[in-house]
């Protein structure tokens, strides 16, 4: 994961750090001579837990993590965990899309006024960089969650406009579905397979990006090193289709289980968007990532007039159903590099 140098001697907050991605940082960073890991988040349970779990798998570093109990809607507790702040990876949200459709204005409170937030308390500390966590689902948004993680972006961006990068950097990140993620598919498979109940997909060709969490990591580290302020990163990502997903599964766990078509969801997409028709005219290939810069023009067009459309990026979009779509056995391929279903395997007694 990425290189550990640029943390020696650092401080790190990760806002929603008891989350999956937050796990996945600990687990590559603890260990390294990173001086402090700061967990902020709502939930003292998970804190707890997590605390203990670090405590009996790295005694030897367990002490390098703090954690804060706070709320991004809460500026005052975001600002009591900045104190001496380096970085901040930014992992809270609301994330679930059917219950940010219905309690739509909660997406708002946490996604988009507690990204202003975090932003204003770490720019007010002087921390470094901000790396902003967002999601394909803000790519034409047609969900609450996308629509307020859109919100989201366009604060990010706006905010990188009124600091300096010297002083504050700040990027966003935008990926798509985290296989094993925390309230992601595959584990519910995983449990109903266990419980001998059919597996329930909702939409056959439906198709998503899927990474693994190492590789969600990867993309914030890189634009840790290479992004610009204002810059929203996107990793390449493959995709594939939940019916290949599915079978997927049921191959490594119990060929020829039940699969059972449910139906779309709440605010449920057929296929997502890591970049828009519009971004693509800008956005700049750097191998495995694309990099979309903010446009730093003010609002005094008529002096940008002749920088109009000339060189557009040939790329037009870059969806989930015009990438490379992987098959069954490059998805099972894919699921056996994951430390969660090489645990889960073991114990089924595979």
């Amino acid at each position: 994961m990425g290189n550990h140098d640029m943390f020696k001697g650092k401080t790190l907050l990760i806002t929603g750090g008891t989350g999956s991605f937050g796990n996945t940082v600990l687990n590559g960073f603890l260990n390294t001579d990173i001086k402090e890991i700061r967990i902020f988040s709502r939930d003292e349970k998970k804190q707890d837990d997590m605390r203990h779990e670090y405590q009996a798998k790295m005694p030897e570093h367990a002490d390098k993590l703090k954690f804060y109990i706070g709320n991004v809607r809460d500026i005052d507790s975001v600002k009591n965990a900045m104190y001496g702040v380096d970085y901040v990876f930014h992992a809270a949200a609301l994330k679930q899309v059917p219950s940010c459709e219905f309690f739509p204005i909660e997406a708002v409170k946490t996604n988009v006024l507690g990204t202003e937030n975090v932003l204003n308390a770490a720019i007010s500390a002087g921390v470094k960089t901000v790396i902003c966590l967002s999601t394909d689902k803000a790519a034409y948004p047609v969900n609450a969650m996308g629509t307020s993680k859109a919100m989201m972006e366009k604060v990010i961006v706006a905010k990188s406009r009124t600091v300096s990068e010297d002083r504050t950097k700040i990027c966003c990140t935008r990926y798509g579905n985290v296989l094993c993620s925390r309230g992601s598919v595959v584990p519910l498979w995983i449990e109903q397979i266990k419980e001998g109940k059919p597996i329930t997909l909702t939409a056959p060709d439906m198709t998503r990006f899927v990474m693994s969490l190492p590789e969600a990591v990867d993309l914030v580290l890189f634009a840790f090193e290479n992004g610009a302020s204002g810059d929203i990163l996107v990793q390449k990502a493959p995709a594939c289709t939940i019916e290949v997903l599915a079978k997927a599964v049921v191959e490594l766990f119990d060929p020829g289980h039940e699969i059972k078509v449910i139906g779309i969801r709440h605010g449920e997409k057929m296929y997502e968007t890591l970049l828009t028709n519009e971004e693509c005219a800008d956005a700049i290939d750097m191998g495995n990532f694309y990099r979309v810069p903010a446009d730093k023009r003010d609002l005094n067009y008529d002096k940008y007039f002749i920088h109009g459309d000339v060189e557009r990026n040939k790329l037009a979009e870059f969806n989930s159903n015009n990438t490379q779509l992987m098959s069954v056995e490059e998805v099972k391929e894919k699921l056996l590099t994951l430390e969660y279903i090489q645990n889960e395997l073991a114990n089924w007694g595979k």
